[in-house]
């Protein structure tokens, strides 16, 4: 559904955005992380045919950016940055504007407009001027906008940027509703937010693709990967220390602090990052040691997104 290749932009003597491929596939959310300024809301830009690259294409359901503008706008829904509109229009007055430049009207636009109002939980404001709305309700309004010639293909741009808690969870709700019979491209610095709603993601740093996979496949990179974190009741921390570092599945250990009188926590990192929650979980039951808790850690994008995006500026 999108096909990227070697997409590169220049301003003048800067690179913004150097030699990016990936693919995305029908039913896929490609979540394209990176910290601001790495050039993702650029690479954005050159999709939706705003701007043009200095090199490389794209294709879009099989339309060229550079041969095809039009025919790929028609397949693209589009949320850019920080959610644009004109504020002194009427919410519903404002989708149907959008509907009129698709080229829908009478019966068609109303249908399409009530559509995308039930979709996004417009209902309560359709008759409220946009300048009015919470920022919540500002999203939800440019994404029903995008909507609203029901495209194969979505490209959203910090889609829950300055949105809080409970708003940002239902917009992700909603993406991953739409990810069911769409194609959707989401740029966002927020880590969270790949791990719930993106099945692939591509870190992106000083414009160049440094990281890609699901999260699980980039979280296996982490140092954390299958370490355990156990509390216990033990007497004496160094001597567990030492029994810990002694068992031949163990690569390391760390004390982690721990505020309760009579509890130890370890976290145990394991030899090439294999499973050893069974094989701990048998030695602590062996030695008759209470267990407090008892965590496995999948690994952590945190820490992964660092190690990728600093080590490239570096």
């Amino acid at each position: 559904m999108i096909r990227v290749q070697a997409l590169s932009k220049n301003f003048n003597n800067f690179q913004a955005v150097d030699q990016v491929s990936f693919e995305v596939q029908r039913g896929e959310v490609l979540g394209f992380l990176g910290p601001n300024g790495a050039g993702k809301s650029t690479t954005m830009k050159m999709l939706t045919c705003f701007i043009p690259p200095s090199s490389g294409t794209a294709d879009i359901c099989g339309f060229s950016i550079l041969d095809n503008p039009l025919q790929v706008r028609a397949q693209i829904g589009y949320l850019p940055e920080s959610a644009p509109s004109y504020d002194e229009m009427l919410v519903g007055e404002f989708l149907r504007f959008v509907g009129e430049i698709r080229g829908y009207s009478g019966k068609e636009l109303q249908r399409r407009v009530s559509v995308v109002i039930e979709m996004t939980a417009l209902g309560d404001v359709k008759d409220q001027m946009i300048e009015t709305l919470s920022k919540g309700f500002r999203q939800r309004t440019s994404l029903a906008q995008a909507l609203i010639h029901d495209p194969p293909v979505l490209i959203l741009d910090e889609p829950t940027d300055g949105l809080d808690p409970n708003q940002k969870h239902e917009v992700r709700s909603l993406i991953k509703d739409m990810s069911e019979e769409r194609t959707i491209l989401i740029s966002t610095h927020i880590l969270e937010e790949v791990e719930s709603v993106c099945t692939r993601a591509m870190i992106i740093s000083a414009g160049k693709v440094v990281g890609y996979g699901t999260p699980d496949e980039l979280m296996s990179q982490s140092l954390y990967r299958n370490s355990v974190t156990v509390s216990v009741n033990a007497a004496d921390p160094t001597q567990l220390l030492k029994d810990f570092n002694e068992l031949d599945f163990i690569y390391s250990v760390e004390r982690v602090p721990e505020k309760r009188d009579g509890v130890i926590t370890m976290r145990l990192y394991p030899q090439k990052k294999e499973s050893i929650a069974l094989q701990v979980e048998k030695y602590i039951f062996a030695q008759n040691m209470p267990i407090e808790n008892f965590n496995v850690d999948r690994g952590r994008l945190d820490e992964v997104f660092r190690e990728l995006t600093t080590t490239d500026q570096q």
